[in-house]
């Protein structure tokens, strides 16, 4: 088919035929049965070339036009048009791979010594305060005042401690950005000052002697399921993290030997630990064995038995108890247990050591291991008497006798 040499008009370009249609400056519309393609004509060091400038209608004919006088710019300055379009193919490309949720992704993948709970919050992080914002941005491209803006649409809900652990998380990425070549800086480095301070949050517990045994007792009379019931019994008994006990499995339990072994990678100083079972969370992990102990996890959930109960199930019984958040915790039960075992006199090593708190001498934690599990054994079994004793309302014993 004939070239048609005339300039061609916005009519022309949606009614030509199959063919080529020049507008000039080697600028041309190629009809085929696929589509209409822009091109354009050029020569550089002695050799003719060809250059896509885009699809019709998605590019205009005055848009094709701009780009052809782009192109001869370049040519006039002695450089290759299609050599720069090839260039920025491989940046945006590169670009593409190197967004911050791609990074922060990668990233994830590579935190093997990060708790599964740990783990779990960082990627809601990512995925719900995030992402949404800028998990498509190249990294390199992201500025602090970027990433303010993101922090400060969090603290206006007034979760200013979520702000600041976000900016914690974000500054992670960037750092590993900056490791792999692919970001130059961290942004959240230049924002020191700019959020508002988090306030010291402090778990709520309770901790006196009286309002202990009363916690006790609501405890004792739940009427909820047994899963949850027996969670609330073992919680004040073992003082674990909330997160450590509801992802409890059978396999870690020698009932026989009295020990709960909790492997490494589910504690948070990614150190095996080691609970030794007073008789009460013996006998009560056994009346719950028939309903779970064929599956993996002693604390099942309630839709799926493959997965752990839910991370609110012990908070949303002590609410429905009639303790409110400002009053108990799952977590307090910990800050319960270090106030009062403190104040009976056993070993502030002993209760740190129950507690698997960081140990910043490796060695000396190594050794404390093995010295005070003997004492361990015999502090849980005597914090257990108590607690039933505080239960039924009699007297307070004093533990320290009990120690050796």
């Amino acid at each position: 088919m004939a070239a048609d040499t005339g300039k061609l008009t916005v009519l022309k370009v949606k009614s030509a035929p199959l063919g080529k249609h020049f507008d000039g400056g080697g600028l041309y519309l190629h009809v085929t049965e696929s589509g209409r393609y822009w091109r354009m004509k050029y020569r550089h060091s002695g050799k003719e070339k060809l250059l896509a400038l885009g699809v019709f209608p998605e590019v205009s004919l005055a848009e094709a036009r701009k780009r052809r006088d782009e192109a001869r710019a370049l040519l006039r300055d002695g450089t290759d048009p299609g050599q720069v379009k090839r260039q920025e193919k491989v940046a945006n490309a590169e670009a593409t791979a190197n967004t911050f949720g791609a990074i922060a992704e990668e990233w994830l993948a590579k935190q093997q010594n990060m708790s599964p709970a740990t783990l779990e919050k960082a990627r809601w992080t990512f995925d719900s305060l995030v992402n949404p914002w800028i998990g498509n941005r190249p990294i390199s491209e992201i500025d602090a005042p970027e990433m303010l803006k993101l922090l400060q649409r969090i603290e206006e809900r007034g979760a200013h401690e979520t702000a600041h652990r976000t900016k914690q998380r974000c500054g992670q990425i960037f750092r590993y950005a900056i490791a792999t070549g692919r970001a130059r800086h961290d942004p959240t480095a230049d924002l020191r000052g700019a959020l508002t301070p988090a306030k010291v949050k402090h778990r709520a517990a309770i901790t006196g002697p009286a309002r202990v045994g009363e916690l006790l007792r609501a405890i004792e009379g739940y009427t909820g399921g047994l899963v949850v019931r027996t969670a609330l019994k073992l919680a004040p008994l073992l003082f674990v993290r909330p997160g450590e006990l509801r992802q409890a499995e059978w396999a870690e339990f020698d009932l026989d030997a009295g020990q709960w072994r909790i492997p490494a990678s589910k504690m948070k100083m990614r150190e095996l630990h080691i609970v030794p079972l007073p008789t009460q969370a013996v006998v009560a992990l056994q009346e719950l064995q028939p309903l779970t102990g064929r599956g993996r996890y002693v604390f099942p959930g309630e839709r799926s038995r493959q997965r752990p109960m839910s991370e609110a199930a012990v908070n949303a019984a002590l609410r429905r108890m009639g303790f409110d958040k400002d009053t108990m915790t799952g977590h307090g039960f910990r800050a319960m247990a270090s106030t009062r075992l403190n104040e009976m006199g056993w070993s502030a090593d002993v209760i740190e050591r129950q507690l698997a708190h960081a140990e910043r001498n490796k060695v000396r934690a190594a050794y404390n291991r093995a010295q005070y599990l003997a004492e361990r054994k015999k502090m849980m079994q005597g914090w257990a008497d108590y607690l039933d004793s505080l239960r039924v309302g009699g007297r307070v014993v004093a533990l320290k006798t009990a120690q050796l």
